[in-house]
């Protein structure tokens, strides 16, 4: 039996969930593109790229919910070229996209950031005082190396390791996505090893002279699970059809 609501109430429901007042974002967490009015079927995906949007019509989506959308901070404001194109692929099948960034990587259960220590194994304890959105812990992995093999393995994706793979992994910090740059936060902290999704030329020098081993496991690869966890839990909570669509991407 198909369920259906409102395009309002599910936004006020995951607007709740998600405590979406609490952050000062770079784009407007919510609906970004308006369509239908009533949602039966709910399409995920990490980016709102024209390859899933077109995918999400076929499959005849109401919406389309993702980590990623568009309006970022600095961004150009003219809707032409590659925006124009997916907007108009969006209108044109009457389809709301709808985004968390922030939120959804912060979420204590639904995020990011504990969807990924959940698919790997790791054991959260915390979160950093001075970087909330960096979450800390431990790994039953024993080396570097079995815990690159983990990644590879759950992920479907070898990391980019920087460290000993016989190095003892000890205490864990992790934060998906592009926060190579909260290293330094993660040494601070004591962490022996972090683990993010990009990698920065200056990465590989902060890693070794801070002593800390790193793992890049892809910023694709790392924020895949939470816009599914999201979708499932409303599935669970409004009986919606819901499809994740994993497009590719290789960073």
């Amino acid at each position: 039996m198909e369920c259906t609501i409102l395009l309002k109430a599910l936004l006020s429901e995951m607007d709740a969930v998600l405590d979406v007042a609490s952050f000062k974002d770079y784009c407007p967490n919510g609906l970004q593109i308006q369509g239908r009015p009533s949602i039966t079927k709910i399409a995920t995906a990490v980016t709102a790229s024209r390859a899933v949007i077109e995918q999400a019509a076929e499959w005849g989506a109401d919406a389309l919910l993702v980590h990623h959308g568009y309006f970022w901070k600095g961004e150009d404001a003219p809707i032409v070229g590659m925006k124009h194109g997916r907007i108009a692929a969006l209108i044109k099948n009457d389809m709301s996209l709808i985004a968390y960034h922030l939120p959804l990587d912060a979420h204590p259960t639904l995020g990011n950031n504990a969807q990924l220590g959940m698919k790997l194994g790791l054991t959260a304890t915390g979160v950093l005082s001075d970087e909330p959105l960096v979450w800390h812990g431990a790994s039953d992995c024993v080396t570097l190396g079995e815990l690159a093999a983990r990644v590879e393995q759950r992920l479907g994706r070898a990391p980019q390791l920087i460290g000993d793979s016989s190095a003892l992994v000890g205490k864990i910090a992790w934060c998906t996505g592009a926060a190579q740059d909260y290293i330094g936060s993660a040494a601070a902290a004591g962490a022996q090893t972090f683990i993010s999704g990009e990698i920065s030329e200056r990465t590989f020098h902060e890693a070794t002279e801070l002593g800390v081993n790193y793992l890049a496991c892809g910023h694709h690869a790392t924020e895949r699970y939470g816009v599914q966890a999201l979708g499932e839990y409303l599935v669970q909570r409004f009986g919606l059809m819901h499809r994740f669509f994993d497009e590719y991407n290789p960073v």
